[in-house]
């Protein structure tokens, strides 16, 4: 008989951090689109991985030093090699005892609606815009939503099939969701990517946490985005939600403004664009850096990308990050007196003022 517990000691064994597992039931409530439960029939259960990120990714851009290994490992190592790895053990050991394992990995955004706005249809990322645009022409990119995407059948929901990953994760009793947005796990704070496995067995299932608050609304996120993308913790610009009973909330992110701040990250924090070419700002296109209260959108961070692109290093598959500001002021701040990350590290992660270009 398949348990919780050789479920869990087979992640363990193969390299996750944190695994825990729910009822599909706790997803009730979830629009249809965005519902694992439409997944396949009869899933019933639905468990959660988590994989750290080590907090040393984060020094180079700390320091100001080194920019590429947060995205290439953090990203790319683990959702593209490591998680589906340990997805692809943990699955076969479920499918040994003769259940099903539909194993999901971080495939990114891909659903029937933006992810960014929640508008259906053609909603590309800027640099699938600049792909297609120059080098795949003749070619259908999806990214942001699926552009042609229609039901297979008379009551399924049409694919692909994307849901909340940082919900699904509070749902198998990882963590909580951070005003940032961020998962905050009480082993890691805000440090660690995740993956699932849906499946039809009828397991042990883990509580959603219910200790102290992770977030300390201290609005370290806030006051540290160079762009301006969180809104203050008192200015009841929030996202609430609940799952099975426990509200989840968050600051209603400026989401196109994080995309371009994310890759970009401003004059004041991208060492890679000369500052004249900031200062010139040729036909407005990057007003969305220059000027809080531009207009973020689809065609704005596609202006910000294509007059930066010849400045920007290759992205092998994940775009540069330049900023991070909101995930190392959370570090910080975790780190402090009463955090939960409190004592991890001999040493914290900030031993100085944050940097900011002169320029």
């Amino acid at each position: 008989m398949l348990t919780s517990k050789q479920i869990k000691e087979a992640a363990f064994e193969a390299g996750a951090d944190l695994c825990g597992i729910a009822p599909i039931s706790r997803f009730d409530g979830a629009p249809r689109e965005m519902n694992p439960r439409f997944l396949f029939p009869n899933v019933k259960s639905v468990i959660g991985l988590a994989f750290r990120i080590p907090r040393g990714v984060q020094r180079g851009i700390e320091e100001g030093t080194q920019f590429y290994q947060y995205p290439s490992m953090a990203y790319g190592g683990i959702n593209e090699i490591y998680a589906p790895a340990v997805l692809h053990h943990v699955g076969r050991v479920i499918e040994d005892e003769g259940y099903e394992a539909f194993v999901y990995r971080n495939t990114g955004a891909r659903g029937i609606v933006s992810d960014m706005d929640g508008s259906p249809g053609n909603t590309l990322s800027p640099e699938e815009q600049i792909a297609v645009g120059k080098h795949a022409k003749g070619k259908t990119a999806h990214h942001r939503s699926v552009q042609f995407t229609r039901e297979a059948e008379e009551g399924k929901v049409p694919p692909d099939l994307q849901f909340h990953f940082r919900l699904a994760a509070v749902a198998c009793g990882l963590g909580e969701i951070g005003w940032s947005k961020m998962l905050l796990t009480p082993e890691f704070g805000p440090l660690q990517r995740v993956a699932f496995i849906f499946t039809d067995a009828e397991l042990e299932y883990d509580k959603m946490y219910d200790g102290e608050p992770l977030c300390r609304k201290c609005g370290a996120c806030v006051r540290e985005c160079p762009g301006g993308c969180i809104p203050p913790i008192q200015s009841g610009m929030s996202v609430r939600t609940t799952i099975d009973g426990k509200v989840c909330e968050w600051g209603d992110i400026d989401m196109w403004r994080c995309y371009a701040f994310y890759t970009h990250g401003g004059r004041y924090y991208n060492p890679f664009v000369p500052k004249e070419v900031f200062d010139k700002n040729e036909g407005g296109k990057l007003d969305v850096l220059e000027k809080r209260d531009a207009v973020a959108d689809e065609v704005a961070v596609t202006q910000v990308y294509t007059t930066l692109e010849e400045y920007f290093p290759s992205w092998v598959g994940y775009n540069m990050a330049k900023c991070g500001g909101c995930i190392r002021a959370c570090v910080s701040m975790l780190e402090k007196k009463g955090g939960c990350m409190e004592g991890r590290f001999k040493q914290p992660l900030r031993t100085k003022k944050a940097w900011k270009m002169d320029r």
